[in-house]
């Protein structure tokens, strides 16, 4: 009986090969997919991506393939992307790249030196990655296959992140590979992967194990034969259903498969013991060096004659242990052979192997591809107990980890380092740091990461380890990080970090860095004594002026600015704000730039003047990305940016700044910013996600300590949530929570909104003590913007209900200029109007308040303005929906589609198969056509959408 090599029939994977193929055409309608094929390890996934790779490329589609590398979390960043760019240019040439070689050179070193860190940032590096797929996809649609995810570094998870959750680009399918049995409790990729379940055009396929029908039909066509049921038993028993043990079992030469071991060990390794002793000893060292490895490394390595080493190769190659890869190298034709090949080693005979790995590369850095060698030399000095070695290794990699903005891999290396420093004499001597330095920067790279819980911890141990009155300066900068991760925890007010730092640089010297800090101690005394933070922050502004420092002079004033921001009036405050950007720009002081403007655009939209502030805002967030504070200034800058787009009706292009805002993953409470603005626009929109983004914003108000603006924004979403679910008790719940929140009348920004939702509350229960708690917080709020008066009248006009209020109200906010709220005192007034018996007014207010909610996409809205015409006996507002003034549809060209398909009576299985989208996809295309058009069935929907004329091909 002859058995064959591998398996050439897929058995039992059609349907999954099915849904590869569906999520393929899904692209050409341009919908962005992500399919995730989990499975573990031997199960047939790659097996699988391979038929689907023939299958895709035979119908036209350009497939490239890239592969994490076994090197674990302090791995190569990006290795899957930059493998599957590398075979893009050996195929098409360094010209698909358009002249950005040196840019791209970060992912492939062979293209150049890359540009110097000032010169880009990680989120470019993104934008160009998304750019070129983007370009490439034009013609075509590309697959995008990224293997053994399992095995990615951060960094490669965050760039797969940006693409399925922010580029979503729409030609592209990637294809991501992982194994389910890699991923233990604290493994990262599985919070990585649930955040992507929750992302439109993300589909998750677990691959199963074979059943015993399946074991049966595979063992028939390796063995060339039907196997006795007996033998099909044992063998399914064996493997399980796993694909490659049934193969290994097939292979074993045994034709009743009754010899193999039952340990999968022993079944791995039955195939190597029957190599030659110097081929064992060959793989051996393969198997040390990674899952791919290259001739002249193993060469190396091995330490045999030219002709010996070829020889063992060829047995190898022969036995299908390894195979030969695209790039001339080999590369393991399971991971579990190299696994079990690996493991099998003696100690003594592991840590050598991986000591001459390390003795290698570091010989011949070549020898691995570009970029490869600090990473691969950590991790073999580190597996080989090399602690010396290792220490100073991992501290390399840490740094070339930094300088290609792989924070995350710089924060696991330093811990490496960290780890060793005990177990290695002279530890500090052999790096040239201190314990004390190493665990500033390790918990700065933590910082950076997004990891501010172990950040906190670091910092805790190194003030732990600190003589503060020996060294006064460090401690009060460690305390004022401290605070800071406290604050941004919401764990404390960072109340005595600020003192005992205030405390110690009363005794320091003056310098740039403690006027900085205490600046920075005045900052945090702003959460429990105003007063003492503005003294405290005038103190810096003059010491910075005596040290003559530009830089420092600058932000001291922008610190001053914004703490003084609620104590002058606005337009004084912006003045020095003006002033200090200026400064700032004339110095290129690119970070003091970026806070200025943070402040200058929220002091813009306190006055009313939308454009500019987010004019302001947008000049600020490339300054942010430059100087690598993009998750920090720069996130308020893009919310500051995008609360100024809501104000102008420019919901689209807000949303879209807020989602850039969100993939930059800002840690604890700086999240809010983003989420409180996106989570109001998803309910005022009617969007799916809205509630449990809702929900996630809110969350925060249980933390320990919260700053007050983010208090009362909270509390003012949480009743609209409420409102928009229809859920009057807990609205007004939510509206006596907020009201009882302390010092409403000292931060009118905030308070005015929360009392115009807590006025809604009240009005929809039609709560009389709710109404008299309103207006008694109401008289004790100053008004002091436009929007204040705005917001004023309409608590007046919400709570009165009457028409003259409700004009006043709208006169306020076509003064303003803020488009949502105004439809919003339109429905008030049409409601009153009606109630009052002006039929000619309130048709008035009610097309008005139609046509600029369906420019908004403000679907909620529409259907409450459509309503309310029904009852009046006018057209349908879905007319405004389906023409708004400014031209806008709130229509989709998509959801066209399927209005036409469900107007000709199509079900949602046939929309599904005409359009190439899952009938789920269908079903919630039909909902939202629904819900905008603000009709009750998709009866009424295919009706209204022939009365207006939206099916028309025009």
């Amino acid at each position: 009986m002859t058995a064959y090599s591998s398996s050439e029939v897929l058995v039992g994977r059609e349907a999954d090969l099915a849904a590869l193929k569906d999520a393929l055409k899904r692209t050409r309608s341009a919908e962005p997919s992500t399919v995730l094929v989990g499975g573990e390890a031997g199960v047939g996934k790659t097996r699988l991506v391979e038929e689907f790779r023939r299958a895709a490329e035979a119908d036209g589609a350009r497939v490239l393939t890239g592969q994490a590398l076994e090197l674990g979390e302090e791995g190569l960043p990006f290795a899957p992307f930059a493998a599957a760019l590398r075979e893009l240019v050996q195929a098409d040439g360094p010209a698909v790249l358009r002249g950005r070689e040196r840019d791209f050179a970060r992912l492939l070193p062979e293209l150049g030196a890359p540009p110097d860190a000032v010169e880009a940032h990680r989120g470019y590096l993104f934008d160009l990655v998304a750019a070129l797929f983007a370009r490439l996809s034009e013609d075509r649609s590309v697959v995008l296959v990224l293997e053994d995810l399992h095995w990615a570094d951060r960094s490669t998870r965050d760039l797969i992140g940006f693409l399925v959750r922010s580029a979503r680009l729409p030609h592209v399918l990637l294809l991501i590979t992982y194994r389910t049995d890699e991923l233990h409790r604290g493994h990262p990729l599985r919070p990585f992967l649930a955040e992507l379940d929750r992302v439109r055009g993300v589909q998750r396929l677990e691959l199963d194990r074979l059943d015993r029908d399946g074991t049966a039909a595979m063992l028939t066509h390796l063995l060339g034969a039907e196997p006795e049921p007996r033998t099909a038993d044992s063998v399914h028993e064996r493997a399980q259903g796993n694909p490659f043990f049934i193969e290994q079992f097939a292979l074993s030469g045994d034709p009743d498969c009754s010899d193999i071991p039952h340990s999968l060990r022993d079944l791995l390794l039955s195939r190597v013991d029957q190599l030659s002793e110097v081929a064992q000893r060959v793989l051996r060292v393969a198997a040390v060096g990674g899952t791919r490895f290259g001739h002249e490394l193993l060469a190396r390595v091995a330490g045999l004659a030219d002709a010996e080493l070829e020889s063992a190769l060829r047995a190898v190659v022969a036995a299908q242990l390894i195979v030969v890869d695209t790039d001339g190298g080999y590369e393991f034709r399971h991971a579990l052979v190299r696994e079990a090949v690996h493991d099998d080693l003696l100690p003594g005979e592991h840590a050598r192997m991986h000591s001459r790995y390390a003795g290698a590369i570091e010989a011949g850095p070549e020898l691995v591809a570009m970029g490869r060698a600090p990473a691969e030399i950590a991790h073999h000095w580190y597996a080989a107990h090399d602690r010396p070695r290792a220490l100073v290794a991992a501290k390399q990699a840490a740094d070339h980890a930094c300088r290609r903005y792989a924070y995350a891999e710089q924060a696991r290396l330093l811990e490496r380092v960290l780890e060793l420093w005990e177990q290695v004499p002279d530890a500090g001597g052999r790096l040239g740091v201190d314990h004390l330095d190493l665990l500033e920067e390790t918990a700065l790279s933590a910082i950076q990461a997004g990891d501010h819980k172990r950040a906190l911890k670091l910092t805790r141990a190194a003030l732990a380890d600190l003589d503060a009155d020996a060294e006064p300066l460090r401690a009060a900068r460690l305390l004022v990080r401290r605070g800071k991760l406290l604050s941004n925890k919401g764990a404390s007010n960072g109340e005595a970090e600020a003192r005992e730092a205030h405390r110690l640089l009363k005794t320091v010297p003056n310098s740039s860095e403690r006027v900085m800090l205490l600046a920075d101690v005045a900052q945090a005394y702003c959460a429990v004594d105003l007063d003492e933070a503005g003294r405290i922050a005038e103190e810096a502004m003059g010491l910075a002026v005596e040290l003559g420092d530009v830089a420092t002079e600058v932000s001291t004033m922008i610190t001053y600015g914004r703490i003084c921001a609620g104590r002058i009036p606005t337009e004084e405050s912006l003045e020095a704000m003006f002033r200090a950007a200026e400064r700032a720009r004339a110095a290129d002081d690119l970070p003091n730039l970026a806070r200025a403007l943070v402040n200058a655009s929220d002091g813009l939209f306190r006055l009313g003047r939308y454009e500019e502030s987010a004019a302001g805002a947008a000049e600020g967030v490339p300054h942010a990305d430059r100087v690598g504070v993009s998750r920090t200034t720069g996130v308020f800058l893009m919310a500051n940016h995008a609360e100024a787009l809501i104000a102008l009706g420019r919901w689209d292009a807000a949303d879209a700044r807020l989602a850039e805002a969100a993939r930059k993953d800002p840690p604890g409470t700086l999240a809010l910013p983003w989420m409180r603005l996106r989570a109001r626009l998803r309910l005022a929109r009617g969007h799916e996600g809205a509630q449990a983004l809702a929900e996630r914003a809110v969350a925060f108000l249980g933390r320990p300590y919260l700053n007050q603006d983010n208090r009362l924004s909270l509390h003012e979403l949480r009743i609209l949530a409420a409102l928009h679910a229809g859920d009057h008790p807990a609205a007004v719940a939510a509206a006596g929570a907020g009201l009882a929140e302390p010092d409403l009348d000292a931060l009118p920004r905030y308070a005015w909104p929360l009392l115009a939702a807590a006025a809604e509350a009240a009005d929809r229960a039609g709560d009389p003590e709710l109404t008299a708690r309103v207006r008694e917080s109401a008289a004790t709020v100053p008004v002091r913007r436009p929007a204040d008066r705005a917001y004023e009248a309409h608590v007046r006009a919400c709570l009165d209900r009457d028409p003259d209020a409700w004009r006043a109200a709208v006169t306020a906010w076509r003064a303003d200029g803020q488009r949502y709220p105004l439809a919003v005192a339109l429905r008030g007034l049409a409601e009153t109007a009606a109630g009052a018996g002006d039929r000619a007014t309130a048709a008035g207010a009610v097309e008005e308040a139609a046509a600029i909610a369906g420019a908004l996409g403000a679907a909620p809205l529409v259907a409450q303005m459509d309503t309310l015409a029904q009852r009046l006996g006018l057209r349908s507002a879905a007319a405004a929906v389906a023409a708004a003034p400014d031209g806008t549809e709130v229509l989709t060209a998509r959801e066209r589609e399927v209005l036409r398909l469900v107007a000709e009576g199509h079900s949602n299985g046939r929309i599904a198969e005409r359009l190439y989208i899952s009938p789920k996809t269908a079903s919630v295309h039909v909902s939202r056509i629904i819900a905008k058009l603000g009709v009750a069935n998709r009866v009424e929907a295919a009706a209204v959408a022939h009365r207006l004329g939206l099916l028309d091909e025009s």
